[in-house]
């Protein structure tokens, strides 16, 4: 995220009797078989989902934890969605709320909705789970939507469906992480998965999706069904004003849809370059298709896997540089995942850095990456300045739950400026071969998978450049910019 101060109907994935597989599953990853209705006059979602969970950890599982980030936006919420400085522009319509309610899980020997703010649905399973089996489970579930301008709700033009669906907990040396949402960055830690989504709602609307698909319609309504594979989400805009042009980058298509862009047609063309630029300089892009969409929105834009979101309040004026970010979230995230929620320095930062380097190499956008450096570089030691007269000494470490961040001011100032200033700073101490090549083997290694800071070091050692104490001087706080 970056913040700013077209398979037939009826496709279904037979996965067979529900519970535990009888012998041990080819599956590597899970798989996401989602069948859905929307209904507009309550702003409901109706859905079962069956999904398939190959244990893939070494340890035998008499359980599964799923994140429920759906229910940060109902009443009560420990913590909300939005924070205290974007909700009057996010909810356009005053207090509003949302939520997820589980109606049943077949396939389990019970579940609860739990977690430090409801945000965990833990699935107990009738037998035990052992490395290299399968659990198959159906959720059935309800996703009310909050009238906001944010990832999941019914925003001023359009609605955004992201994360309505329950999603699998990534599995760490501590067994299932599990992570309340946070109004700071982007709190989804999701492994890659396989997804099938079939929709069905008015026939009016028009759908901005991921993965590759297409609609049928009768009787009033359309039903929108697509596959994606390997991806760590599906996410959809839907809306009766969005309109769409079509381009490619070399052999990827490239979509963008929009409401109330004044020069699509530069938008567009901003994401065919990125696309490319990226794909020679980090690595061949990993997904079929490529989808941007401008929509009700508080922030800069929105990263999910094969798709973006830009915000339809963007000045003219940022929207290359917002583009550029969401678009390189493509490798640093969608492809090669990290712990958003621990480490958020790890894709921020990269993304945020990326897009200079992509500014620099097109500066008939009207940026350069010296300016977008001295941006970075004077909102970072204004931030320390500042923070320097109310601490004794300010905490400037990076690798914090972005729980532990104050607000905005400094969850901005650390994951995105400071990320863009250390990779600036390795850059400048190994030299371009050596960075770029560390880059690159960032994505061949770890595409698909969930680095951590010490993968992402390794790389640039496996090119050569000894970088772990320069790492380790920023993120540990001990370095002065």
């Amino acid at each position: 995220m970056r913040k700013l101060l077209c398979i037939a109907a009826g496709i279904a994935i037979a996965l067979g009797a529900m519970g535990l597989s009888a012998c041990k599953q080819e599956a590597k990853t899970a798989r996401y078989d989602i069948r859905g209705e929307y209904f507009p006059d309550e702003n409901k979602l109706v859905a079962e989902m069956e999904v398939s969970v190959p244990n893939q950890t070494e340890n035998a599982l008499d359980a599964l934890s799923f994140e429920l980030w759906a229910n940060a936006y109902r009443a009560g919420a420990k913590y909300a969605p939005v924070s205290e400085l974007y909700r009057p522009s996010a909810y356009y319509a005053g207090t509003s709320y949302g939520g997820i309610e589980i109606s049943s899980v077949e396939g389990a020997a019970g579940y609860e909705v739990c977690g430090e703010d409801e945000n965990i649905l833990s699935v107990s399973l009738g037998d035990t789970l052992y490395p290299g089996d399968s659990a198959r489970l159906k959720i059935s579930f309800t996703t009310t939507l909050a009238k906001v301008d944010h990832r999941l709700g019914v925003g001023r033009k359009n609605i955004n469906l992201s994360y309505f669906y329950p999603v699998l907990c990534s599995y760490g040396e501590a067994g299932f992480r599990e992570y309340v949402y946070s109004c700071n960055g982007d709190p989804f830690v999701a492994e890659r998965a396989d997804y099938t989504l079939s929709l069905t709602l008015p026939a009016e609307y028009k759908v901005a999706h991921n993965g590759v698909g297409e609609a049928t319609v009768a009787d009033g309504k359309q039903t929108v069904t697509l596959e994606a594979a390997g991806v760590r989400d599906v996410a959809l805009v839907v809306g009766t004003q969005l309109n769409c042009l079509t381009a490619e980058a070399g052999e990827v298509p490239v979509e963008y849809w929009y409401t109330s862009d004044s020069s699509p047609e530069t938008t567009l063309k901003a994401a065919t370059d990125a696309l490319s630029y990226f794909s020679r300089t980090f690595g061949e892009y990993g997904y079929p298709r490529y989808v941007l969409a401008e929509t009700d929105f508080p922030y800069g834009g929105m990263e999910y896997s094969g798709l973006a979101m830009i915000s339809s309040a963007l000045q003219r004026k940022d929207v290359p540089a917002v583009v550029a970010h969401e678009t390189a979230h493509q490798w640093w995230y969608g492809m090669v995942g990290s712990n958003q929620f621990e480490n958020a320095w790890q894709d921020e930062g990269l993304a945020e850095y990326s897009a200079a380097l992509f500014l620099g190499a097109h500066p008939e956008y009207g940026d350069s990456y010296e300016n977008a450096m001295k941006r970075s570089e004077s909102g970072y030691r204004a931030y320390f300045s500042y923070r320097a007269q109310i601490e004794d000494r300010a905490d400037t470490s990076m690798n914090k739950p972005l729980t532990a961040f104050t607000g905005e001011y400094e969850y901005r100032n650390i994951a995105y400026d400071k990320g863009v200033i250390l990779f600036d700073r390795v850059r400048l101490a190994v030299g371009d071969r050596k960075f770029f090549t560390g880059l690159k083997n960032y994505v061949s290694g770890y595409t698909g998978k969930i680095a951590s800071p010490e993968d992402l070091i390794s790389c640039f050692h496996k090119a050569g450049a000894n970088v772990e104490g320069l790492f380790r001087s920023f993120t540990d706080g001990a370095c002065v910019i």
